[in-house]
This record gives C-alpha cells, sequence and structure tokens, in this order.
C-alpha cells in the first residue's frame, strides 16, 4: 500500500446512510456516527455531511455527528 488508504466511495457512503435512516425511522430513534470516510479514506466532510441531509436528516431522522 502506497501510504494513502483506500478512496473514499461516496456512492456506498450514501447507501450505508439510507439504510441507517430506513431503520432510525423503523425504530424511532437518532443516528449517531462518526465522520466516516473523512480520514484515510481521503473524502471530505462537506461532501459526505451533504450525503447525511441528504438522507437521514431529510427523512426526520436527528444525527449527532
Amino acid at each position: 500500500m502506497d501510504g494513502r488508504g483506500v478512496p473514499v466511495r461516496y456512492e456506498a457512503i450514501d447507501h450505508a446512510l439510507a439504510v441507517v435512516g430506513d431503520h432510525a425511522i423503523a425504530l424511532g430513534t437518532a443516528a449517531h456516527m462518526p465522520r466516516g470516510g473523512c480520514g484515510p479514506a481521503g473524502g471530505t466532510w462537506s461532501r459526505v455531511e451533504q450525503l447525511i441531509t441528504e438522507r437521514p436528516v431529510r427523512r426526520g431522522t436527528p444525527v449527532t455527528v
């Protein structure tokens, strides 16, 4: 490995957030998560934050990062 880590896959993060949002709605709960994809994966927080807003937050799930 060259030390740059694994490249972020925004599609995978988007899918995971959709699943988390579905489960949170079904359970009537909030979601708590770290800033996933923004460390060694090389993602940008502004893009991940946008995905969080587009998926669980707009559907009414409170998210704590």
